[in-house]
């Protein structure tokens, strides 16, 4: 229990001092966004509609892969010039183009946790420095709330990045892009709260979430809303405001 409620503590404060990890003025940055087409190739050759992965086909065509992240390395938004749809693409594109790169580096494995230690935010998974974004290194956990969460304040970015675990939200089998990102967004929230192995929502009176709407849950609360009310604009059935809310144990075995 003490070591629990040291990593709860060490968790708190790394989160507020993420917020100070915002998007900086890069030391090489791009006036103009790069195309994804790179990205959205690879994942309609190896990634189902259902969200499965081929890992071992990102392996056979790795050096795509990392071409493709080349130019993500080389083309670091410039958010003077960069439009809010290009940079959040940019940026969900990037987590899980790297995210899977980390996985296949590693591969074969159960898990994504087995890549890293066990204290989250001090030397898990998310915390490796492996990702270089002009000249910038960072971690997985840098992306995800020191950029996307913090600069953007856009709660279905959880239904976009992937953790490469069978609980998460599927990997898109294609590429974000400025021009569809509300639709793609939008889509993925269908997909997330219809999916009966990651939202049970049987009924109106009791529901049993995915663990993202409780550790996230401020996220979806802004603006006096409910986690009921961000349920209810994608999920076909329609909770009660004072329905049962639990949340699901999550699998983190690899989503192949």
């Amino acid at each position: 229990m003490f070591l629990y409620r040291i990593s709860l503590l060490v968790l708190i404060f790394t989160i507020s001092t993420l917020s100070c990890d915002s998007q900086k003025a890069f030391p090489k940055s791009s006036a103009t966004a790069p195309k994804h087409d790179q990205w959205d190739d690879l994942l309609k050759k190896y990634v189902s509609k259902s969200g499965i992965v081929n890992y071992k086909g990102f392996i056979k065509d790795s050096s795509e892969l990392n071409e493709y992240l080349k130019l993500l390395s080389e083309n670091a938004p410039d958010r003077k010039k960069w439009s809010d749809e290009e940079q959040i693409a940019y940026w969900i594109n990037a987590y899980n183009a790297f995210t899977v790169q980390l996985i296949i580096r590693h591969y074969p494995l159960k898990s994504i946790q087995e890549i890293g230690g066990k204290i989250p935010f001090v030397n898990s998974t998310w915390d490796v420095k492996f990702i270089n974004i002009g000249g910038t290194v960072m971690d997985l956990n840098n992306v995800e709330h020191g950029i996307l969460r913090k600069e953007f304040k856009e709660p279905r970015i959880h239904y976009a990045v992937n953790c490469a675990s069978v609980s998460c939200p599927i990997l898109r089998n294609e590429a974000y892009t400025a021009a569809k990102l509300n639709s793609q967004l939008d889509d993925q929230g269908k997909l997330f709260f219809n999916d009966s192995s990651r939202n049970k929502i049987n009924s109106s009176k009791e529901a049993a979430l995915s663990k993202i709407m409780d550790w996230y849950g401020g996220d979806f609360k802004k603006g006096g809303k409910t986690i009921i009310d961000h349920v209810n604009k994608y999920s076909k059935t329609k909770l009660d405001k004072k329905a049962k809310i639990s949340y699901l144990t999550y699998n983190w075995n690899l989503n192949e």
